[in-house]
């Protein structure tokens, strides 16, 4: 209780633990979001870190913060702490600085794949190659659904979804990944695929208006994935099903640049997490294996 109110006793922990709890970041764009030292934030951070107020994860060599749940005592108490947060005067500023970080991460991504378009497909399968895991995906999906696909991409499975689904919305939020996925679907029956412009973490459709969302090798490019599978909780029917084929993790540092990777893949747990918290009630999880060279596949069934 002591350390726990120690670490509690300065301003700007404070107001780390805040923002700390609209997602997570690294220690740059905490010191960007704050406006001081990235010495002072980094002594901060240690302290809260070491109070188990906050947990860290590492990806290649950048540093994830988050808020923690190893401070049981911190736990009962970080609700009523919370509405205290608005009481903060640079409350607004850093929520305007918040919202600053997700959407340079979402312009950074947008931008890649403007430019990348033609040669994603070649680009990406030779700098972060895979296992085959399609037809486990497509083996999940319901015959005869309403079905969404996040991030289409240059619109490779919606041909095969097709075969599957009676109408399909193809959401991207690259103009130009979408006029490349428009010629490759141009013959398909008219209005069996609605193609929209629109980001995955605010989806152009109604709530509960699918039976079923695709979200293929999209989640590591989320500015924050846990808003995105909110979102996605959002569109779905109340028995409705989310698959979900990602990364596991891995050390590729240079996805990052390459391939405008916001996330060097994902941990079982961490995706199980973040689905609960999401409103999802079961969680099923599929390990497609790697052969050397490759990288593994998590696909995820979340309903």
């Amino acid at each position: 209780m002591l350390e726990t109110f120690k670490a509690l006793s300065d301003q700007c922990r404070i107001r780390l633990l805040a923002i700390l709890m609209r997602g997570e970041f690294t220690v740059q764009e905490l010191t960007a979001i704050i406006e001081t030292g990235q010495s002072r934030i980094s002594h901060h951070l240690k302290t809260l870190t070491e109070a188990g107020l906050l947990s860290v994860k590492r990806q290649g060599t950048w540093s994830y913060y988050s808020v923690g749940d190893t401070n049981q005592f911190f736990a009962s108490i970080s609700e009523a702490i919370a509405l205290q947060f608005e009481h903060i005067p640079e409350r607004n500023a850093d929520l305007a600085a918040v919202a600053a970080v997700f959407e340079e991460r979402r312009k950074k991504s947008q931008e890649f794949f403007d430019r990348h378009a033609l040669q994603w497909r070649a680009l990406s399968q030779k700098l972060l190659p895979l296992p085959e895991y399609q037809d486990r995906l497509l083996m999940a999906v319901p015959r005869g659904a309403r079905l969404l696909e996040i991030g289409v991409g240059t619109g490779d499975l919606l041909l095969k979804l097709a075969e599957i689904a009676t109408v399909i919305f193809g959401v991207d939020h690259s103009p130009a990944m979408l006029e490349e996925a428009r010629h490759k679907v141009a013959d398909q029956p008219l209005g069996c695929i609605d193609l929209r412009l629109g980001e995955m973490a605010h989806l152009p459709l109604p709530d509960r208006s699918v039976d079923c969302v695709i979200a293929n090798m999209v989640l590591h490019h989320a500015a924050d994935p846990i808003a995105v599978l909110c979102e996605i909780r959002r569109v779905l029917l109340a028995e409705g099903l989310l698959v979900i084929a990602d990364l596991a993790r891995h050390e590729r540092e240079a996805a990052r640049d390459q391939l405008a990777d916001q996330w060097l893949g994902f941990e079982e747990d961490e995706l199980k997490g973040w689905l609960y918290s999401a409103g999802f009630r079961s969680v099923d999880l599929i390990n497609v294996d790697a052969a050397e060279g490759q990288e593994s596949v998590l696909i995820v069934l979340s309903k």
